[in-house]
């Protein structure tokens, strides 16, 4: 029974040391000889069609694959857009032509592959991702001020209109709050495809840069800007600044 307990006993005093000399390596920002299973991530973005920012969950599923989940709120503007300064008292930017503000939320799955594993803590890894994802986007009319009758300075606050507003008649934009109970939903399906770099010196932290291509295909075609066809299929490359941490 005494041996029992001495083993037991020499068991958990060796448990011990090992994660105090684990805790020190970590610190230190080496790296120990074995497998984060767990991380978490933040990233924003930047695209040619918008911007956003994200959320990620990770596990490994073998040794260079990782299984992950993804939430996702970004901002989809047209390529056409291009910002007019107006004459009204605000001094605010408008879009001339725009129908629709559009603000995604995307979640979904993926798998991401190790290409090139990190040696050691002065190295970079090189992965490649897969996503596959539910698209719920939100367009919310876009509203205007426009010059009152028979004064420059009155203006009222109205829904844009392409076939009665001009150019002309526009003072500004109108506030942000305008069109909230007029939104429409319009839901999609994404693939992306990104290749990472993660760098750093410490080797439970994540620092990565990632580009990558996304695919955001519309079951009802989504309209963002006037005299320009409501699109089903939107393609954006993107750059992602990511961060998080990992764990056993």
């Amino acid at each position: 029974m005494s041996r029992i307990f001495l083993i037991i006993l020499m068991c958990a005093f060796s448990s011990v040391l090992f994660s105090q000399s684990a805790l020190e390596v970590i610190e230190s920002g080496q790296d120990l000889n074995v497998l984060y299973r767990n991380e978490q991530t933040f990233h924003g973005f930047i695209g040619t069609r918008g911007w956003g920012f994200g959320y990620r969950r990770g596990k490994h599923v073998t040794g260079k694959i990782k299984a992950l989940f993804e939430v996702e709120g970004a901002y989809m503007k047209h390529p056409k857009e291009i910002k007019r300064r107006g004459p009204a008292e605000s001094k605010g930017n408008f879009v001339y032509g725009k129908l629709n503000t559009a603000m995604l939320l995307r979640a979904g799955i993926g798998t991401q592959h190790t290409l090139f594993k990190r040696t050691d803590r002065k190295a970079v890894e090189i992965r490649s991702t897969y996503f596959i994802e539910a698209n719920l986007t939100f367009a919310k009319p876009y509203y205007v001020q426009i010059f009152g009758e028979g004064s420059f300075r009155n203006t009222e606050i109205v829904k844009y209109n392409p076939d009665k507003i001009s150019l002309d008649s526009i003072a500004g934009r109108g506030p942000f709050i305008y069109g909230f109970d007029e939104i429409k939903l319009y839901p999609a399906i994404t693939a992306k495809y990104l290749m990472s770099i993660e760098y750093g010196n410490a080797s439970y932290k994540i620092k990565a840069i990632e580009v990558g291509i996304v695919a955001d295909y519309y079951f009802k075609a989504l309209p963002i800007m006037a005299k320009n066809p409501a699109e089903n299929y939107i393609i954006t490359l993107q750059l992602a600044f990511i961060f998080g941490k990992k764990w056993f």
